[in-house]
């Protein structure tokens, strides 16, 4: 699946292209995003949840490197039986990824860093 960022990439040398990253992270389709890998609490990655912020971004040869951190929140599932006295909860989760932003075309690449 590729990832567009394709409006990050018409912002980028504006004042407005982290507001605009951060945007359009927050648009993308949750099974474009590593979070299962990050998840430290829980099992299970609640969609609707997701919030970013860019750390940092830096233009090299054809690329466009952005640093974002990305919160969002888990549940921890249990057997489900109908008897189950764990309730669910609500955990906090944090990553870093970078997105690899193609120059000419806005298609991006997302790595998950070990910060």
């Amino acid at each position: 699946m590729t990832i567009q960022l394709t409006s990050a990439l018409r912002a980028w040398g504006t004042p407005g292209f982290n507001d605009t990253l951060k945007h359009e992270v927050e648009g993308l389709d949750y099974a474009q995003l590593p979070l299962y890998q990050a998840l430290s609490v829980g099992s299970h990655v609640l969609e609707g949840t997701l919030d970013a912020m860019v750390i940092n971004a830096s233009g090299a040869p054809g690329v466009i490197q952005a640093k974002v951190g990305i919160f969002y929140r888990s549940i921890l599932t249990g057997c489900a039986c109908a008897d189950d006295p764990t309730p669910v909860n609500e955990n906090n989760e944090y990553c870093v990824v970078r997105f690899d932003i193609d120059a000419a075309t806005g298609e991006a690449e997302v790595q998950l860093l070990d910060e």
